[in-house]
């Protein structure tokens, strides 16, 4: 019985929709997700009524907190275009990385401060994520971001846990690559999983190269490691990108 739950916060990482859909059915309208990062503050917030509005999204900013999304030379972006995310909250002091002085510098512009992030803020004010901006894979030129792809797989009742990853490709630079954790009993294919993905993205999302373990690493927060998993495409490469 779970009626007597009146919140319910998460945050940390994104939450596949299917997932948070599920959540919401079970226990009802109390979860409230959310954003933001030691460097900035809580940034943003979401109760289940915008989200259920806005599917996917980590909410608006919360009361004196600032986000802007900033594109590659620097210049501030609209409504549903892509950029890093900087954001601060008013809760914040001043501080720095203990010796790593160049690496403050770097994170902040005009006040604000990024922590990594990819995203875009809809025409009603509302932030989604799209991926760390290291794990962001170029192919022939295009950005793809693995944790869309991920939410797809993640959408399959044979799979557990996933992580979509760029490897080394000759001809476009980087590959799509996906390690999958399947439920428990489950069997499932390579080709499942591109079918599936193709019945909901653009081609050129699906994985060029599907694997399947027990088991994921991960670190201590329970997060996927996927540096574990990536090394080894690149380990010979002679680049890192």
């Amino acid at each position: 019985d779970v009626s007597s739950l009146e919140h319910i916060a998460h945050g940390a990482a994104p939450c596949s929709p299917k997932i948070k859909q599920a959540m919401i059915d079970w226990v009802g309208p109390v979860l409230v997700e959310y954003y933001g990062g030691t460097e900035t503050g809580l940034t943003h917030l979401c109760p289940t009524d915008d989200w259920l509005a806005h599917p996917g999204t980590v909410g608006r900013t919360t009361p004196g907190a600032v986000t802007r999304i900033i594109g590659d030379e620097g210049e501030t972006l609209g409504p549903g275009e892509v950029g890093e995310i900087y954001a601060i909250s008013p809760m914040v002091p001043e501080f720095t990385y203990k010796g790593l002085e160049e690496k403050r510098r770097e994170a902040e512009l005009d006040g604000l401060i990024t922590i990594g992030d990819m995203g875009f803020v809809d025409e009603d004010g509302f932030l989604f994520l799209c991926d760390r901006k290291n794990d962001m894979v170029i192919s022939g030129g295009v950005n793809i971001y693995p944790v869309e792809i991920e939410g797809v797989i993640l959408g399959m009742d044979e799979v557990r846990d996933c992580a979509v990853f760029g490897i080394p490709d000759e001809e476009f630079g980087e590959s799509l690559a996906a390690v999958i954790q399947p439920a428990g009993g489950a069997e499932i294919s390579a080709g499942q999983v591109r079918n599936y993905v193709g019945a909901h993205l653009a081609r050129y999302k699906i994985p060029k190269l599907i694997t399947f373990q027990d088991t994921l690493p991960r670190e201590d927060t329970g997060k996927i490691f996927k540096r574990k998993l990536r090394e080894p495409y690149w380990k010979d490469a002679g680049r890192s990108i």
